[in-house]
């Protein structure tokens, strides 16, 4: 019997039952990679968690930014209710590395902004992969950097059983070893307080916290309470205290790398000090003091990470202990988009190489901090068991290490894949104008996509001069904007949404029945083949989708595109025929799901960003944002509703100390709003 249970109203249909097939026979065949080409709209992910189903391991799902990672992980959730479906992303809302520029003498120290919230997921997949194998684990490409030892994280928890033995003291020594902190007045996540005979530990990966009760040395009983309300949830028989953080050791394991520590930086200050260079010398040796005494006191300092392979008892060389460690051994992976995820993973190494390189030569870290570094792709494709690619346009890899490549092009919904027409250049946005209208009347929607930001923001402000419901959407507008940009496009607020690349991979618009693409004949990466194919896919879930191309030529990823249309539009005509199927657009709820709220908070941007007065002058927004429309439609829980103001309040903080007292407001505008909601 499976691990794993599969609750859904659908069952398989079109290509998806052959693909299912096809994927699990490879998989009893211990083929290694396969690929699944499925078009957009042909239910990939149920096909996935179809395979899923009747597997008895772990799955490791990578997405190549967080916007899929959150849609997956929720698609997922919904799946598997019964199972443990983890998040596991960057927890850094903004993240600045440390680095050195010589050319200026200019050291630039971490500079990071941790959201607590994906903090806390990432630590109940961990603490998931520890205790359970029905673990199904949506992770982002920061899976590959450094964690600490999996078996020293097993090692340090905290195992408790009602009826045990164990004293008081030993336990509150043991959490604050394991990097909890004690709070007697007000304790948040990660935090215990002692009240008497009692112990309430708040662990950092659940919204909870377990009351520990003790009759003398013996454990009288175990309880968990809602950690908002105050409310009882369960007794419990026994229970286990995880670790607060992934980097966290024993005692013995720091005095044991304090040696190996201070003997590289004596040999690294001697090669300093015999070639001249007696700033770096002095600037390395006061820095690992500093942080070897911090590890002594309290078994943590700032950039523990840098000192990994010492901790971790690794030799030079060998990869870092990763989350792929926390997986048993044969567990299935899933690469999504695996186009984009692949060239993302192979690059991350020598990236991070560069900038930890020149730290080093100037005395700011110790040689073995290049130890502290994400997995070599090599060692990825070492670490793999099982691979299952996912992409409507797979890429070379794929190509040549697959043993198959499995197609996906029937939709269940029996919707074909867009009409594609070309136009001239010369007319193009009097005549995007007029298809725009044109598809408006239709009460349909449209994408435009543009080269550059500039031009979808002047494009944006011309079509607004000329009353054309419209909004542009590009990285540089806050999250809460790009919410509501969504949701007005949804709802038919706007007619129109002019962008760049952020409306391709995954991106799910079934109002969406036109998209253009300006400027297509200008080869590049914006409009490569692959490209396009992705763009053009944002109007293949509505049935009159269509597609136009504005060029004077036709370029070979034009043609491809056109090509690869015509022979989908083909094979689904002939299956529609044959199974008497009508094509219908599927239109969900108008209600922003969670899964963007999530991605749309957490995007990787430096905060509070001043806005030039063009920005401000051209933008659609004309109240604080979410406005009560946005509240009443966003389809969270009340948990998740609170988890969402939470986030808002932090950087409302974080605002005013910045001295930006406008943003704060608006931001405690939106927090009383919301507050009204839940």
């Amino acid at each position: 019997m499976s691990l794993f249970k599969l609750h859904s109203d659908y069952k398989l249909s079109g290509d998806q039952q052959n693909a299912f097939r096809k994927l699990t026979s490879n998989l009893e065949a211990g083929k290694k990679f396969q690929t699944l080409q499925g078009i957009t709209g042909s239910g990939k992910t149920f096909t996935l968690a179809n395979v899923i189903s009747t597997l008895d391991r772990p799955v490791l799902v990578i997405s190549h930014n967080k916007t899929l990672a959150a849609q997956l992980y929720s698609e997922f959730k919904s799946f598997f209710p019964e199972n443990a479906v983890e998040y596991f992303i960057s927890y850094y809302d903004y993240y600045l590395p440390e680095s050195y520029i010589p050319q200026t003498d200019t050291y630039i120290a971490k500079d990071a902004s941790i959201n607590e919230n994906i903090e806390r997921l990432r630590l109940s997949a961990s603490s998931s992969l520890t205790e359970r194998r029905d673990c199904i684990v949506v992770a982002s490409v920061s899976c590959i950097y450094g964690l600490g030892s999996p078996e020293d994280y097993a090692n340090m928890c905290i195992d408790l059983k009602v009826g045990g033995h164990a004293e008081r003291n030993d336990i509150l020594k043991a959490l604050i070893d394991i990097q909890y902190n004690r709070n007697d007045t007000s304790p948040g996540l990660g935090e215990f307080r002692v009240r008497g005979d009692s112990i309430d530990v708040f662990e950092p990966q659940r919204e909870e916290f377990v009351r520990i009760s003790f009759w003398g040395d013996e454990i009288e009983s175990i309880d968990r309470f809602n950690a908002v309300s105050g409310k009882l949830k369960n007794h419990a028989e026994k229970v286990t205290l995880f670790p607060c953080k992934h980097f966290v050791l024993p005692k013995s394991r720091i005095d044991e790398a304090s040696g190996k520590i201070m003997q590289e930086m004596r040999e690294r200050v001697e090669f300093f000090e015999k070639n001249g260079k007696l700033v770096e010398a002095q600037r390395l040796s006061q820095r690992v003091r500093y942080d070897l005494e911090m590890m002594q006191e309290i078994g943590y300092c700032s950039g523990i990470e840098n000192y990994s392979m010492h901790l971790a008892g690794r030799t030079a060389g060998t990869r870092p202990y990763t989350l792929f460690d926390f997986f048993p051994k044969g567990f299935l992976t899933i690469i999504d988009e695996s186009h984009v995820t692949l060239p993302q993973l192979n690059a991350m190494y020598k990236a991070d190489r560069n900038r930890k390189t020149t730290l080093i030569e100037h005395g700011f870290r110790l040689q073995s901090a290049l130890e502290n570094r994400p997995m070599r792709f090599n060692e990825i494709e070492d670490a793999f068991s099982n691979v299952i690619f996912v992409s409507a346009t797979p890429g070379e890899y794929e190509a040549e290490h697959s043993s198959e490549i499995i197609p996906q092009i029937i939709r269940p919904t029996g919707l074909l894949d867009p009409e594609v027409t070309v136009r001239p250049l010369a007319n193009q946005i009097d005549e995007a104008i007029e298809l725009i209208r044109s598809a408006a009347e239709k009460k349909e929607r449209t994408l435009v996509t543009t080269l550059t930001k500039k031009g979808a923001e002047r494009l944006s402000d011309y079509l607004s001069e000329l009353n054309v419901k419209v909004s542009y959407i590009h990285s540089e507008l806050d999250a809460l904007e790009r919410v509501q940009v969504l949701t007005k496009l949804k709802k038919g607020e706007f007619d129109c949404v002019i962008g760049i690349n952020l409306l391709r991979e995954g991106i799910d618009l079934p109002e969406v029945a036109q998209v253009l693409i300006l400027d297509a004949d200008k080869e590049g990466f914006l409009r490569s083949a692959r490209s396009l194919i992705q763009v053009a896919g944002r109007a293949a879930r509505n049935a009159n989708g269509r597609v136009v191309l504005f060029g004077d030529r036709i370029t070979d990823s034009m043609q491809i595109l056109i090509d690869t249309t015509a022979k989908h539009r083909a094979i689904q005509i002939e299956y529609n025929k044959k199974h008497n199927i009508t094509p219908k657009t599927v239109i969900k709820s108008e209600r922003v799901s969670i899964s963007e709220v999530v991605q749309l908070t957490t995007s990787a941007k430096a905060p509070f960003e001043k806005k030039s007065a063009k920005n401000k002058s051209s933008s659609i927004f004309d109240a604080p944002i979410p406005d009560e429309d946005i509240a009443k439609n966003l389809d969270i829980s009340p948990e998740e509703l609170n988890d969402f103001i939470k986030q808002l309040e932090a950087e409302m903080l974080q605002a005013a100390e910045a001295l930006e007292f406008e943003h704060a407001a608006d931001l405690r505008d939106q927090i009383r709003k919301l507050q009204k909601k839940s």
